[in-house]
Parts: structure tokens; sequence; C-alpha cells
């Protein structure tokens, strides 16, 4: 508890450290000159300015931004690259040069896939889950229903789709707790190409998903789990159409990335059983957890946290292109809060766990880029507030137009391919500013709760039929 304290003090400190940093660095109080204003004159100039930025400030702060890009680009590649030539079966298990070694020359039989939907309540949605599985162009061998507490008809439902049901027995760990119980009965007959896919109970999957799975698989025998990049469904008003947009620019974020997977996201995942049973293994000793459990009960994001271990494993993950999936966006506010703070204190709690490792790296690095940019969307806000309410009217300046002008290009071609209306919402701007500020006030929340020693729940929200988004085709 007193490291989960740690993390969320340690992150949003260096964040306010690095902004004001870069601040001082840029003004006109790092020459030490003095101040013709005086003290409280001065201190609204360093504060806001109306003048636009010099030519030296500009290249300052451009400069600082695209170092830390590179070098945490540089890292990244360097960490991956001694991963996958690491021979250190103690260290790295899964890396793959390892991994290519051991099963070189053996045929380990055809390729068979077994799908795992774990459930809570989701009769509204389990049966286009179950539809689209069965539609597939490469359907799966086998489709087991886990089957968590059910109070609903979700047994009932699962069945008259084909699907087995495996229902957990006095779990209390959630999800986790219930692909665990799943888990142990099926892992001990998994060959190495009999593949295991964990999929949430509100996702459609594109046609083609399995089969590019099952083709990567095939080709590249390193390969130890494969994500999907997943839209948001049609529908939901306003607040659906924030998700899209997210999610359009995450998907756009992994294909530039060459499908190089930040989280292996629960709403569609394709596993090795060498990648799975590693893992349990390793719990306990160079992975948080219970020994023997593939996934950690005493997270909040157990997607999240099997990733992180797969990495530090040496495990190479990916997310194909192909492999699209479209899953449910929050209806509410309320749930979209819920399900953002518990996504934000797991990933924060899950850095905790794992400590600064080199696999870590990179998420630490994501986190203070975070929470530098709740600083500067937050600083950016409050100084057009007291703009207004400083003047009379309304002042346009033309450096501050023509930067919000580029920013406005790019929120919109990085959301083309969400359609006109994604286009639209982003055309307008501050709407999804405003968006960007809820998200980061969430991100406050998840700091503020961890560094408190706060309580973190796991809050179910009732699923709807998933409605297939045509552009994510």
């Amino acid at each position: 508890m007193r490291l989960h304290r740690g993390v969320g003090a340690l992150i949003f400190g260096t964040a306010l450290a690095g902004a004001a940093l870069l601040w001082w660095s840029v003004s006109d109080t790092a020459a030490g000159s003095d101040d013709p204003d005086g003290l409280v004159v001065g201190a609204w100039h360093l504060l806001y300015d109306t003048e636009a930025p010099t030519t030296a400030t500009l290249a300052a702060a451009v400069g600082l931004a695209l170092l830390f890009a590179a070098g945490v680009a540089l890292l990244e590649r360097r960490i991956a690259n001694r991963a996958r030539r690491s021979e250190d079966g103690d260290r790295l298990p899964l890396s793959p040069k390892r991994i290519m070694a051991e099963t070189r020359g053996v045929f380990h039989g055809a390729v068979t896939v077994t799908v795992l939907v774990p459930a809570h309540n989701e009769a509204a949605a389990i049966g286009a889950t179950l539809t689209s599985l069965r539609a597939q162009s490469a359907a799966p061998d086998r489709i087991v229903v886990v089957a968590d507490n059910c109070t609903d008809d979700t047994v009932a439902i699962a069945r008259h789709h084909g699907a087995e049901v495996i229902e957990s027995v006095d779990n209390v760990h959630k999800k986790a707790g219930a692909l665990n119980q799943a888990l142990r009965l099926i892992l001990p007959a998994q060959g190495e190409n009999d593949l295991v896919m964990v999929m949430d109970a509100d996702t459609v999957l594109d046609d083609g998903f399995l089969a590019a799975g099952v083709r990567r698989m095939s080709d590249d025998r390193a390969l130890m789990a494969i994500g999907g990049l997943f839209y948001g469904e049609d529908g939901k008003g306003l607040i659906g159409q924030f998700q899209r947009n997210e999610y359009t620019r995450y998907a756009r974020d992994l294909q530039r990335r060459r499908g190089r997977v930040f989280v292996l996201t629960g709403t569609a995942t394709i596993f090795r059983p060498r990648a799975l049973r590693t893992v349990a293994d390793e719990r306990g000793h160079s992975l948080p957890g219970v020994p023997g459990d593939v996934y950690d009960t005493l997270v909040l994001t157990e997607d999240n946290e099997i990733t992180l271990a797969l990495k530090v494993l040496g495990g190479l993950i990916v997310s194909p292109s192909e492999c699209t999936v479209v899953t449910e966006v929050m209806p509410t506010w309320r749930a979209l809060w819920a399900q953002r703070l518990r996504w934000q204190r797991g990933a924060l709690e899950n850095l905790g766990e794992y400590g600064m490792r080199p696999a870590t790296f990179r998420y630490w690095a994501q986190q203070l880029g975070i929470g530098y940019g709740v600083i500067a969307l937050g600083s950016y806000l409050t100084m057009m507030v007291l703009m207004m309410v400083s003047f009379d009217t309304w002042i346009w300046f033309p450096f501050w137009l023509g930067t919000g002008l580029v920013f406005t290009v790019e929120r919109i071609i990085t959301v083309w391919r969400g359609g006109w209306r994604a286009r639209i919402l982003a055309a307008t701007l501050f709407p999804e500013l405003f968006y960007a500020l809820f998200l980061d006030i969430v991100y406050l929340k998840g700091i503020v709760d961890l560094s408190l020693g706060r309580q973190a729940t796991w809050k179910h929200v009732p699923q709807t039929p998933t409605r297939v988004k045509e552009s994510a085709r």
C-alpha cells in the first residue's frame, strides 16, 4: 500500500517538475534580468503573455519535446531488441530467440483455437458475441462461456448458441478469478499450437479476425500473443462519438507502430498456451500474484497486467491491423467515469507492483506524458477563462489562432477513418477538448486516490447488444 501511494505522487510530481522546468527555461526569469514591471505584474507576464513566443522559445520547446520522444523511442527499441536476442531462460523464458531454438524442426500439430468468453450477467450481449464467433471465416474449434456468478439468462443463452459453459465456483475475484478457474481445466490439455483466445462478452469480432490471428501465429513460432484493434460500436449519442474518436486514434497509433502493442486488450486477445503456463509458473517469483494463477486477482485491469507480465518474461506480442473488433461504448458519463477510473487506477497499481524494469520503462514514460498533458490542457483552458473575464471584448491572437488551426487539422486527420460524424466532431475542437478535460480529471482522481491509499472498487456496467460499426469492417 505504501508503494502504491508513492507511485501516484512520483508520477504527478515528476510531470509537474518537468512542466515547471520548461516554463522557467523559456521565460524571462531564467535570464536573471530585473523585471521592470514589479513582482505582481511580472508574475502575471510569466503566467500569461499576449505576445507570441520568440523563435528561441519555440525552438527550445520543440527541441525538448523531440529529445524526449526520441529518447523514449530509442530506449524502447534497445530494450525490445535485447529481449528478442536473449538466451537467458531464467530471466526471459519467453524470449523469441529461445523459443525459436526450442521449437525448431518440431511439428506440433494443426493449429486449433479455443475461445473463452468470461461473462457476468451478460444476457443482453452474449448472443451477438457468440454469433460473431460462429460467423468467422475460420471458426473456432471450441467456444467456452465462463459464467461468473450469473443471476440472469446468460448460461441458457450461451448453451442455446451451442457454446460450452463453465460456471465459476465460489469465485470472489471477478473476471480474473473466473478465468483462472477455467484455465486450470483447459490449459493442461493444450499443445504448442492449441491457441487460447480470451474475449469480452460485449465484443463482436470483425470477419477475418481469427483467420488473421491463426496465420500470424503459424508464420511466427516466437509470437506469444495477438491483441485486437478495437473500435466503438455505433450509437449512444455524443458520448458514444467521443469514445469512437478516441478508439480510432488509438488504433491509428498502433498501426503506425506496426502493431507493437501497448496493452493486450481484454476485448479479444489470442494467447499461445506456453505463454499462459509460463506466466502461471512465474507468479510469486519474477511476477507478482499467486503461484499457479494466470491472471493476477488483486489488480483492477487484468489485461494490462498480463501484458506487463508477458513483456517482463520477454514474450513477443503484437496487434495486427487485420485483427479488429467492435466493442461497446459507455452509455452515460457516470458509466464512463467508472470505467476510466478503473483503467487508470489499474494501470498505476500495476506499475507500482512491477516497479521500474526495462519492460515497464515505456509505461512509466507514458504516465509521465499523460501527467504533463493534464497540466498543459488545464493551463490552456484556465488562461482562456482568465482572458474572457479580464477583457471587455474577445481578442484574436494570430499566433495562437494558427496553433489552434494546426491542432484542429491534426484532430480531423487522426479520426478520418471514423467517418463524417467523427470528422465534424473533431473539427469543432472544443467539445473534444472538454472530453479530454474529463479524462484528465479522471486521471487526477486516480492519482489522488492512489496517493491517499483509498480502496479501489470494480464496478460492473450492465451491457446492451453491441451494434456493429460498419466503418470498422
